[in-house]
This record gives C-alpha cells, structure tokens and sequence, in this order.
C-alpha cells in the first residue's frame, strides 16, 4: 500500500513539474554640419564644401539641386581619357579639321588647336589645354579619338562612369559643357567626380598648373581659374588654393570646383549657378571666402573616443562584476569651429539597462548616437570593455525563483492539492469499507 501512494504522489509531482514548464515554456530575454560666415555675402546658387580629411561636409546650399556644369564636364571628359588611353605622354592624336569645325559659331573658348590642324599633338599637352586653359578644342578632339571617330560613343562612356561613380542626377551631352537643357549635375556629384579624379595620374599637377607650354609653342596656355594664379588672379587669388576646374556659360553661370590645403587641413568647395554680370566671378568669390573661412575657424574634432566609456549596463547571472562599462567600437571626429560648446554635443546611447551573461570582451551591446546642435554626427557600435563569466549557481536560482514566484507554479501547486485531497478522500473511503467489510465478516462468524 505505501509504495502505491509513493507511485501516486510520484505522478503527482511529475504532473507540477509538467504544468509549470509548459506554462514557462517561453524563456525569458533580457552633413552634415553647416556654419555661414556672417559676414560673407554668397552669389552662387549651389554650393557644396567638404573637409577632405573625414569627407564631412561644412558648408551646403543646394548641393543636390540639378544645375547645368558648364566646363565642371571636363572633369569626366578627363576620367574617360585616362582611362582609356594607357600611355598619355607618348600617345599623339591628329588634329582634324572637321572636328574643330564642330565649335564654329559657339563662342567656345579654345586653346588653339585650330593652329594645328593635321598636326600630331600628345595626349599630356591636350589634357593642359583641356584642364588649364578649358579648351573646347581639346575637349572634342581627344572624344573624336577614344569614340573612333564617334564623338557620342565617348559621351556614352561619360555617362556609365557617371553611373559607376553613382553619381545619381548627373547627365552628360557633350564633352566640353556647352549648354543643353539635358546636361546637368549638382555640387554633391561634382565634388564625388572631382575626388575620384584627383586619385587619377597628372590631375592633380594639371589642374593646379597658371601656365604651360605645349610642346613645340612659344605661347602659354594661361587658366581660368584666377584663385591659383598669382600673376592674374587679382582679388580671386587666394594662396592655399589648388585647381581643380571653372565653368562659365549663360546658363550655367559661374561655376568652378577648387581645393584649398593648409596647416593639415584639405578642403574641396563647388560653387556654380553665380551670375556673369558686371565681369564679376562669384563663384571664385565664394569659393576663396569660404575656404579662408574654413581654414581659419574650423579645426578637427575628436567627439568621441574609444577610450572613454559612454554608459554602463549591469551583467545578470555575472561570476564577478555585476556591470560593465560600453565603450564606443571606434573614435567619432568631426569638424567643428574652433570655439564650439561642448554642451552642443549630445551623445545617445542605445543599449539595454541589463544583459546576461556569458559577455565577451568586443561584443556589441548597443549603439550611440553623436550629436552636434541637434544634428547627427555618426552613430557607433558600443562594445563590452570586458569579458564577464556566467555563474551557473546564480543562473539555477533565478530559475528557481522564477518558478517559484510565477502564478503558473502556484495553480500547479493548488491542483496537486486538489489531487491530494481527492486521493486520500478516495483512500480513506477505500480504507472505511474495507474495515465494513471485515466487520460484517466477523459478525458472520
């Protein structure tokens, strides 16, 4: 009899552990900046300036608003010939005459090609007189070359270079910029095309070059872009400047793409869409204004380092510590003015208040947002500063306090009672009429 109670009250505990993990059975989870110069007074309708050191960029107006390049086209016009043509110091190209009759009548500025005609001239000296001097001359005879003969076929390639480079609202028509209503691009795609350029060889020597001499010329091919040249450029000049490329038509207005390098610091700034009245270059204008501005009052800025903790989180079921300090995945820089506010930074976490362990020391926790003026700076990774070991003990209580503290032990608890009581109720009327049994035996006899 005792050892079919014990099998009973046996079944009885199986069926709480059952009916407790079936109703635990769930486990349980723990661009941008922008500063103006006040003083400064901007004529260009769309304006882009980077920092070339993090590509972060300082300065924007407009910089994705579709606007016609003018001769900022011959940026791709060079890409293209560099890079389909291997050797551009020995390879020489025949001037046709037929090619430079295609600019008759334009008002094209010309780097005097048409002296040349049936001449052979070398690839290096009509990269000049397309970079330096913007010759539209240069521009439709080296496309007349890479197109075999098919000028469109060179500004086919244009256009899938622009693609590769994703330059997303860029067309080309041509190869020297003159106007079409369907050739267009923005400051963004610019400064994406002219960055790609200046990892080109000779765009950097080309574009930064006053005067140069074709081979075989006693006159010099002189640029148009003022702000590198310190013999003509007036009050554009600015001595940190460097290249890269001006535009100038009706339509487009005044354009130019140009960098400025100082005391470690690199800049690139496109201004296009300024007016073309009263002789007055605003692009060149806003270009030297706000590169000397950037030059002057920005410096780099580390905001957040990998060395300081942004927040911390407490480890449960921890074998030592019971929290952890995240600490940023990598270093966060900016450029920002020299006298900015710490207060205007804001840095954000994103992580939970507790984490179980096992933790690794690298494992990412969380994410951080920095902020500059209430304007995102760059999110980062936060990652454990430690390893932390699992204690199983702690881990067996917790469940065990779980269980014990869950409503769904205390029903099972009650129904094994329930099924108790029942069961002794039933034994016991069992045992009453055995004894009546016996009883009516022993009067029998």
């Amino acid at each position: 009899m005792k050892k079919r109670i014990i099998r009973i009250f046996s079944y009885i505990c199986i069926f709480i552990l059952l009916l407790t993990c079936t109703f635990s059975a769930t486990a349980v989870s723990y661009d941008y900046f922008s500063w103006e110069e006040a003083e400064a007074k901007l004529y260009s309708q769309t304006i882009l300036l980077v920092n070339m050191d993090t590509g972060v960029p300082v300065f924007e107006q407009n910089s994705h608003e579709k606007v016609y390049p003018a001769s900022l086209t011959k940026i791709m016009t060079y890409i293209v010939t560099v890079e389909n043509i291997e050797d551009v110091e020995n390879t020489r190209v025949e001037i046709k005459q037929d090619v430079i009759d295609l600019l008759s009548g334009t008002g094209s500025s010309m780097s005097g090609l048409d002296y040349k005609i049936g001449e052979k001239v070398k690839v290096i000296d009509l990269l000049y007189c397309l970079m330096v001097s913007s010759g539209n001359d240069a521009a439709l005879v080296l496309a007349d070359y890479i197109g075999g003969g098919d000028i469109q076929l060179f500004v086919n390639a244009m256009n899938e270079k622009a693609k590769e480079l994703k330059l997303e609202n860029t067309h080309f028509m041509n190869p020297h910029g003159l106007h079409d209503p369907e050739h267009y691009s923005t400051a963004y795609d610019i400064y994406t095309m002219a960055s790609y350029a200046l990892t080109l060889p000779y765009f950097s020597e080309i574009t930064d070059t006053a005067t140069y001499y074709c081979e075989g010329d006693d006159y010099p091919l002189v640029t148009t872009n003022s702000l590198i040249d310190e013999n003509r450029g007036g009050e554009y000049y600015y001595t940190y400047a460097k290249g890269i490329k001006t535009g100038t038509t009706d339509q487009a207005g005044c354009c130019i793409a140009t960098t400025a390098v100082a005391d470690g610091y690199a800049y690139m700034c496109i201004c296009m869409g300024a007016s073309t009245a009263l002789d007055f270059n605003g692009a060149m204008k806003d270009a030297r204004s706000l590169m000397r501005w950037a030059l002057l009052e920005l410096e780099f800025t580390r905001l957040v380092s990998v060395d300081t903790p942004v927040c911390e989180v407490d480890i449960n079921f921890s074998a030592g510590d019971d929290s952890i300090h995240l600490y940023p995945d990598k270093n966060v820089n900016s450029i920002l003015p020299k006298n900015y506010k710490t207060e205007d930074v804001e840095i954000t976490p994103n992580a939970p208040l507790t984490y179980d362990a096992p933790v690794k020391k690298g494992d990412i926790l969380g994410t951080a947002a920095v902020y500059y003026q209430d304007e995102l700076v760059q999110e980062v990774n936060l990652v454990a500063s430690e390893d932390v070991a699992k204690s199983e003990v702690a881990y067996t209580m917790h469940i065990l306090k779980n269980i014990l503290l869950s409503w769904q032990f205390w029903v099972a608890v009650i129904v094994a009672v329930i099924l108790l009581v029942i069961y002794f109720a039933l034994l016991s009327s069992v045992r009453q009429k055995k004894k009546q049994r016996r009883v009516k035996r022993h009067r029998r006899m």
